[in-house]
Protein backbone atom coordinates (compact mmCIF):
# COMPACT_ATOMS: atom_id res chain seq x y z
CA UNK A 1 0.00 0.00 0.00
CA UNK A 2 2.63 2.53 -1.03
CA UNK A 3 0.44 4.73 -3.24
CA UNK A 4 -2.41 6.38 -1.35
CA UNK A 5 -5.11 8.82 -2.42
CA UNK A 6 -6.71 10.90 0.33
CA UNK A 7 -9.98 12.64 -0.45
CA UNK A 8 -10.15 15.71 1.77
CA UNK A 9 -6.43 15.45 2.40
CA UNK A 10 -6.08 19.24 2.79
CA UNK A 11 -8.54 19.44 5.67
CA UNK A 12 -8.08 19.56 9.44
CA UNK A 13 -6.99 15.92 9.82
CA UNK A 14 -5.49 15.76 6.32
CA UNK A 15 -2.96 18.47 7.14
CA UNK A 16 -1.52 16.15 9.82
CA UNK A 17 -2.12 12.84 8.03
CA UNK A 18 -0.58 13.78 4.67
CA UNK A 19 2.82 14.89 6.05
CA UNK A 20 2.91 11.79 8.26
CA UNK A 21 2.43 9.47 5.29
CA UNK A 22 5.01 11.37 3.25
CA UNK A 23 7.53 10.99 6.08
CA UNK A 24 6.78 7.26 6.12
CA UNK A 25 7.66 7.00 2.43
CA UNK A 26 4.21 6.83 0.88
CA UNK A 27 3.41 8.43 -2.46
CA UNK A 28 0.36 10.55 -1.70
CA UNK A 29 -2.28 12.12 -3.91
CA UNK A 30 -4.52 14.63 -2.15
CA UNK A 31 -7.86 15.16 -3.91
CA UNK A 32 -9.57 18.14 -2.31
CA UNK A 33 -11.86 21.05 -3.18
CA UNK A 34 -9.39 23.29 -1.31
CA UNK A 35 -12.10 25.40 0.34
CA UNK A 36 -9.54 26.23 3.04
CA UNK A 37 -6.47 26.50 0.86
CA UNK A 38 -3.45 24.27 1.22
CA UNK A 39 -0.51 24.37 3.62
CA UNK A 40 0.85 20.93 2.79
CA UNK A 41 4.62 20.46 2.44
CA UNK A 42 6.48 20.76 -0.83
CA UNK A 43 7.43 17.13 -1.36
CA UNK A 44 8.19 15.25 -4.60
CA UNK A 45 6.08 12.33 -3.33
CA UNK A 46 2.97 14.55 -3.06
CA UNK A 47 0.44 15.51 -5.73
CA UNK A 48 -2.38 17.90 -4.83
CA UNK A 49 -5.39 17.81 -7.14
CA UNK A 50 -8.08 20.45 -6.75
CA UNK A 51 -11.27 18.58 -7.48
CA UNK A 52 -14.87 17.83 -6.53
CA UNK A 53 -15.60 14.28 -5.32
CA UNK A 54 -18.91 14.45 -7.22
CA UNK A 55 -16.90 14.49 -10.47
CA UNK A 56 -16.66 10.71 -10.59
CA UNK A 57 -15.02 10.60 -14.02
CA UNK A 58 -12.16 12.84 -12.94
CA UNK A 59 -11.80 11.07 -9.63
CA UNK A 60 -11.73 7.69 -11.40
CA UNK A 61 -8.74 8.87 -13.46
CA UNK A 62 -6.91 9.77 -10.24
CA UNK A 63 -7.69 6.35 -8.74
CA UNK A 64 -5.68 4.64 -11.49
CA UNK A 65 -2.45 3.26 -10.06
CA UNK A 66 -3.44 3.84 -6.44
CA UNK A 67 -3.16 1.06 -3.87
CA UNK A 68 -5.47 2.55 -1.25
CA UNK A 69 -8.04 5.29 -0.78
CA UNK A 70 -8.62 7.08 2.51
CA UNK A 71 -11.98 8.81 2.10
CA UNK A 72 -12.14 11.79 4.46
CA UNK A 73 -13.85 14.38 2.23
CA UNK A 74 -17.31 15.55 3.23
CA UNK A 75 -19.35 18.51 4.38
CA UNK A 76 -18.26 18.14 7.97
CA UNK A 77 -20.50 18.61 11.01
CA UNK A 78 -24.19 19.36 11.48
CA UNK A 79 -24.05 23.13 11.09
CA UNK A 80 -22.14 22.96 7.80
CA UNK A 81 -24.47 20.30 6.42
CA UNK A 82 -27.54 22.36 7.27
CA UNK A 83 -26.34 25.39 5.28
CA UNK A 84 -27.64 23.69 2.14
CA UNK A 85 -29.02 20.24 2.86
CA UNK A 86 -29.56 19.33 -0.80
CA UNK A 87 -26.00 20.27 -1.74
CA UNK A 88 -24.57 18.51 1.32
CA UNK A 89 -26.43 15.29 0.49
CA UNK A 90 -24.90 15.26 -3.00
CA UNK A 91 -21.42 15.47 -1.46
CA UNK A 92 -21.82 13.26 1.61
CA UNK A 93 -24.07 10.57 0.16
CA UNK A 94 -25.10 10.66 -3.49
CA UNK A 95 -21.57 10.46 -4.91
CA UNK A 96 -20.32 7.90 -2.39
CA UNK A 97 -21.25 4.63 -4.12
CA UNK A 98 -20.12 5.83 -7.58
CA UNK A 99 -16.78 6.71 -5.96
CA UNK A 100 -16.45 3.24 -4.42
CA UNK A 101 -17.30 1.58 -7.74
CA UNK A 102 -14.78 3.75 -9.58
CA UNK A 103 -12.06 2.91 -7.07
CA UNK A 104 -12.67 -0.81 -7.39
CA UNK A 105 -12.71 -0.68 -11.20
CA UNK A 106 -9.45 1.28 -11.18
CA UNK A 107 -7.71 -1.51 -9.27
CA UNK A 108 -7.57 0.12 -5.84
CA UNK A 109 -7.04 -2.66 -3.31
CA UNK A 110 -8.14 -0.98 -0.07
CA UNK A 111 -10.87 1.55 0.71
CA UNK A 112 -11.06 3.18 4.15
CA UNK A 113 -14.19 5.19 4.88
CA UNK A 114 -14.24 7.84 7.58
CA UNK A 115 -17.72 7.71 9.07
CA UNK A 116 -18.44 9.24 12.49
CA UNK A 117 -19.22 8.15 16.03
CA UNK A 118 -22.04 10.71 15.95
CA UNK A 119 -24.09 8.12 14.03
CA UNK A 120 -24.98 6.65 17.44
CA UNK A 121 -26.99 9.76 18.36
CA UNK A 122 -28.22 9.31 21.93
CA UNK A 123 -27.50 6.23 24.01
CA UNK A 124 -27.69 5.39 27.70
CA UNK A 125 -25.45 2.38 27.18
CA UNK A 126 -22.32 2.57 29.37
CA UNK A 127 -20.24 1.34 26.40
CA UNK A 128 -21.43 1.98 22.84
CA UNK A 129 -19.81 -0.70 20.70
CA UNK A 130 -19.76 -1.04 16.92
CA UNK A 131 -22.87 -3.25 16.86
CA UNK A 132 -24.97 -0.65 18.68
CA UNK A 133 -28.01 0.52 16.66
CA UNK A 134 -27.51 3.75 14.75
CA UNK A 135 -29.92 6.43 15.94
CA UNK A 136 -28.84 9.55 14.06
CA UNK A 137 -30.36 12.82 15.22
CA UNK A 138 -29.35 14.97 12.25
CA UNK A 139 -29.07 14.62 8.48
CA UNK A 140 -25.27 14.78 8.72
CA UNK A 141 -25.26 11.79 11.10
CA UNK A 142 -27.85 9.96 9.03
CA UNK A 143 -26.03 10.14 5.72
CA UNK A 144 -22.68 9.32 7.34
CA UNK A 145 -24.26 6.07 8.51
CA UNK A 146 -26.12 5.33 5.28
CA UNK A 147 -22.86 5.26 3.30
CA UNK A 148 -21.57 2.30 5.28
CA UNK A 149 -23.84 -0.41 3.75
CA UNK A 150 -23.11 1.01 0.30
CA UNK A 151 -19.44 0.23 0.86
CA UNK A 152 -20.21 -3.33 1.99
CA UNK A 153 -22.05 -4.00 -1.30
CA UNK A 154 -18.72 -3.85 -3.15
CA UNK A 155 -16.30 -5.53 -0.76
CA UNK A 156 -14.44 -8.53 -2.13
CA UNK A 157 -11.29 -10.48 -1.43
CA UNK A 158 -9.32 -8.19 -3.75
CA UNK A 159 -11.00 -4.99 -2.47
CA UNK A 160 -10.51 -4.55 1.26
CA UNK A 161 -13.19 -2.33 2.80
CA UNK A 162 -13.16 -0.91 6.32
CA UNK A 163 -15.15 1.77 8.17
CA UNK A 164 -13.82 4.05 10.88
CA UNK A 165 -16.15 5.82 13.31
CA UNK A 166 -13.92 8.43 14.92
CA UNK A 167 -14.73 10.49 17.96
CA UNK A 168 -14.60 14.28 17.83
CA UNK A 169 -11.04 15.18 16.96
CA UNK A 170 -9.12 17.82 18.91
CA UNK A 171 -5.68 19.40 18.89
CA UNK A 172 -3.43 21.50 16.69
CA UNK A 173 -3.11 21.16 12.91
CA UNK A 174 -1.66 23.48 10.26
CA UNK A 175 -5.36 23.87 9.33
CA UNK A 176 -6.84 23.95 12.83
CA UNK A 177 -10.60 24.00 13.21
CA UNK A 178 -11.85 26.15 16.06
CA UNK A 179 -15.45 24.95 15.75
CA UNK A 180 -14.93 21.65 17.58
CA UNK A 181 -15.71 21.24 21.28
CA UNK A 182 -12.25 21.00 22.91
CA UNK A 183 -10.75 23.48 20.45
CA UNK A 184 -13.60 25.97 21.04
CA UNK A 185 -13.22 25.78 24.81
CA UNK A 186 -9.45 26.24 24.60
CA UNK A 187 -9.72 29.24 22.28
CA UNK A 188 -12.14 30.97 24.65
CA UNK A 189 -10.11 30.11 27.74
CA UNK A 190 -6.82 31.38 26.30
CA UNK A 191 -8.07 34.44 24.47
CA UNK A 192 -11.10 35.59 26.47
CA UNK A 193 -10.68 34.04 29.90
CA UNK A 194 -14.27 32.80 29.89
CA UNK A 195 -15.64 29.41 28.80
CA UNK A 196 -19.33 29.05 28.03
CA UNK A 197 -20.66 25.52 28.49
CA UNK A 198 -23.90 24.74 26.66
CA UNK A 199 -25.74 22.14 28.70
CA UNK A 200 -22.80 20.28 30.16
CA UNK A 201 -24.08 16.81 31.01
CA UNK A 202 -23.87 15.45 27.44
CA UNK A 203 -21.22 12.73 27.13
CA UNK A 204 -18.85 13.08 24.18
CA UNK A 205 -15.93 10.93 23.03
CA UNK A 206 -12.83 12.84 21.97
CA UNK A 207 -9.62 11.90 20.19
CA UNK A 208 -6.29 13.66 19.76
CA UNK A 209 -5.64 14.43 16.10
CA UNK A 210 -2.29 12.60 16.16
CA UNK A 211 -4.04 9.45 17.41
CA UNK A 212 -6.57 9.75 14.60
CA UNK A 213 -3.67 9.85 12.15
CA UNK A 214 -2.08 6.82 13.84
CA UNK A 215 -5.31 4.88 13.25
CA UNK A 216 -5.52 5.84 9.57
CA UNK A 217 -1.90 4.86 9.03
CA UNK A 218 -2.60 1.53 10.72
CA UNK A 219 -5.41 0.86 8.25
CA UNK A 220 -2.85 0.90 5.44
CA UNK A 221 -0.73 -1.84 6.99
CA UNK A 222 -3.25 -3.97 8.89
CA UNK A 223 -3.79 -7.48 7.45
CA UNK A 224 -6.76 -7.83 5.09
CA UNK A 225 -8.30 -10.65 7.12
CA UNK A 226 -8.39 -8.54 10.30
CA UNK A 227 -10.06 -5.42 8.93
CA UNK A 228 -12.04 -6.49 5.85
CA UNK A 229 -15.72 -5.74 6.30
CA UNK A 230 -15.13 -4.38 9.80
CA UNK A 231 -16.24 -1.22 11.60
CA UNK A 232 -13.97 0.32 14.21
CA UNK A 233 -14.78 2.99 16.76
CA UNK A 234 -11.79 5.28 17.24
CA UNK A 235 -11.98 7.23 20.46
CA UNK A 236 -10.18 7.63 23.73
CA UNK A 237 -11.61 9.67 26.57
CA UNK A 238 -15.34 10.02 27.10
CA UNK A 239 -16.18 13.13 29.12
CA UNK A 240 -19.15 15.36 29.71
CA UNK A 241 -18.93 18.83 28.19
CA UNK A 242 -18.71 20.20 31.73
CA UNK A 243 -15.71 17.98 32.50
CA UNK A 244 -14.02 19.08 29.27
CA UNK A 245 -14.34 22.68 30.42
CA UNK A 246 -12.66 21.82 33.74
CA UNK A 247 -9.78 20.08 31.91
CA UNK A 248 -9.30 23.13 29.69
CA UNK A 249 -9.42 25.49 32.65
CA UNK A 250 -6.76 23.51 34.51
CA UNK A 251 -4.35 23.08 31.58
CA UNK A 252 -4.57 26.72 30.50
CA UNK A 253 -3.85 27.78 34.08
CA UNK A 254 -0.76 25.55 34.08
CA UNK A 255 0.48 26.78 30.70
CA UNK A 256 -0.45 30.45 31.12
CA UNK A 257 -0.47 31.39 34.82
CA UNK A 258 -0.34 35.03 33.77
CA UNK A 259 -3.76 34.56 32.17
CA UNK A 260 -5.43 34.43 35.58
CA UNK A 261 -8.37 32.26 36.53
CA UNK A 262 -10.61 31.14 33.68
CA UNK A 263 -14.32 31.58 34.37
CA UNK A 264 -16.82 28.87 33.39
CA UNK A 265 -20.37 29.98 32.55
CA UNK A 266 -23.06 27.33 32.03
CA UNK A 267 -26.12 27.94 29.87
CA UNK A 268 -28.96 25.67 28.61
CA UNK A 269 -28.60 23.77 25.34
CA UNK A 270 -30.97 21.95 22.97
CA UNK A 271 -28.13 19.70 21.76
CA UNK A 272 -29.13 16.30 23.14
CA UNK A 273 -26.41 14.17 21.50
CA UNK A 274 -24.86 12.02 24.19
CA UNK A 275 -23.05 8.69 24.00
CA UNK A 276 -20.13 6.86 25.63
CA UNK A 277 -18.12 5.11 22.93
CA UNK A 278 -16.10 1.94 23.44
CA UNK A 279 -12.93 1.52 21.38
CA UNK A 280 -12.01 -1.88 22.75
CA UNK A 281 -12.59 -3.67 19.42
CA UNK A 282 -9.67 -2.02 17.61
CA UNK A 283 -7.43 -2.86 20.57
CA UNK A 284 -8.63 -6.44 20.65
CA UNK A 285 -8.23 -6.94 16.88
CA UNK A 286 -5.21 -4.77 16.07
CA UNK A 287 -3.62 -3.88 19.40
CA UNK A 288 -4.26 -0.17 18.84
CA UNK A 289 -4.72 2.25 21.71
CA UNK A 290 -4.53 6.07 21.58
CA UNK A 291 -1.45 7.51 23.29
CA UNK A 292 -2.46 11.13 23.87
CA UNK A 293 -4.94 12.61 26.32
CA UNK A 294 -7.36 15.50 25.84
CA UNK A 295 -5.12 17.58 28.06
CA UNK A 296 -2.29 17.02 25.54
CA UNK A 297 -4.49 18.50 22.82
CA UNK A 298 -5.34 21.48 25.03
CA UNK A 299 -1.66 21.96 25.83
CA UNK A 300 -0.71 21.85 22.13
CA UNK A 301 -3.39 24.39 21.26
CA UNK A 302 -2.46 26.69 24.14
CA UNK A 303 1.16 26.72 23.01
CA UNK A 304 0.09 27.33 19.40
CA UNK A 305 -1.88 30.37 20.51
CA UNK A 306 1.08 31.57 22.59
CA UNK A 307 3.44 31.14 19.61
CA UNK A 308 1.12 33.10 17.28
CA UNK A 309 0.29 30.08 15.13
CA UNK A 310 -3.44 30.72 15.56
CA UNK A 311 -3.73 34.48 15.47
CA UNK A 312 -7.02 36.31 14.90
CA UNK A 313 -8.78 33.20 16.16
CA UNK A 314 -12.26 34.71 16.53
CA UNK A 315 -12.43 36.93 13.46
CA UNK A 316 -10.68 34.85 10.80
CA UNK A 317 -13.27 32.71 8.96
CA UNK A 318 -10.57 30.24 7.96
CA UNK A 319 -10.80 28.44 11.32
CA UNK A 320 -14.55 27.90 10.98
CA UNK A 321 -16.19 25.61 8.42
CA UNK A 322 -19.59 27.29 8.29
CA UNK A 323 -18.21 30.80 8.03
CA UNK A 324 -15.73 29.85 5.30
CA UNK A 325 -18.38 28.06 3.25
CA UNK A 326 -20.65 31.08 3.46
CA UNK A 327 -17.85 33.45 2.51
CA UNK A 328 -16.78 31.53 -0.59
CA UNK A 329 -20.36 30.78 -1.62
CA UNK A 330 -19.93 27.01 -1.27
CA UNK A 331 -23.35 26.69 0.33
Amino acid sequence: MRKVLITGGAGYVGHVLTPRLLDAGYQVTVYDALFFGCRLPNDPKLRVVKGDIRDTERLAAEFAGQDAVLHLACISNDASFELDERLSKTINYDCFEPMVVAAKRAGVRRFVYCSSSSVYGVSNSPEVTEDHPLVPLTLYNRFKGLCEPLLWKHKSEDFTCVVMRPATVCGYSPRTRLDLSVNILTNHAVNKGVITVFGGLQMRPNLHIEDMVDAYQLMLTAPHEKIHGQVFNIGFENHSIADLALIVKRVVAEEMPERGAVEIVTTPSDDSRSYHVSSEKIYRVLGYRPKRAIEDAVRDLTRAFHNHLLDDSFDNDWYYNVRTMKRIGAA
